[in-house]
């Protein structure tokens, strides 16, 4: 299994094999909405990231953004199958961030991740009342 950062110029050449991946995974949370992550991603705005171990088994987008201290990479979706086989990837993505000048990686997702993910702490928290 192996990680492939997607040159941006070829974002539409992946998208329709990773879209239904990431929209089932936002669905899940409800914490932005496919549609911007699609824009981010084809615009070159954001980056795409696959997992390949002959086929497409997970998929993942980031962002770098600015804070008041510095800049964030921020994890926007991340979606697939067999999760045990890829998470470790994450590492690369990391990898990334800090060569980019990241003093961070935050990852907006489930809870479940904070139980998969024991080197990452809960920061903040998003509270939600619906109406």
């Amino acid at each position: 299994m192996q990680l492939l950062c997607i040159d941006p110029a070829r974002n539409h050449e992946f998208w329709p094999h990773v879209a239904p991946l990431l929209k089932a995974a936002l669905a899940r949370t409800n914490l932005s909405r496919f549609e911007d992550i699609e824009v981010d991603v084809l615009s070159g705005a954001g980056l795409l990231w696959i997992a390949w171990s002959g086929q497409i088994e997970a998929a993942a987008t980031t962002a770098l953004i600015q804070t008041n201290t510095g800049t964030i990479c921020v994890l926007t979706a991340c979606g697939g199958r067999g999760m045990a086989r890829w998470l470790a990837l994450l590492e690369h993505i990391e990898a990334y961030a800090r060569n980019e000048g990241c003093s961070a990686l935050r990852i907006f997702g489930r809870k479940g991740w904070q139980r998969m993910l024991k080197q990452y702490q809960a920061t903040n928290i998003v509270l939600e009342r619906k109406l």
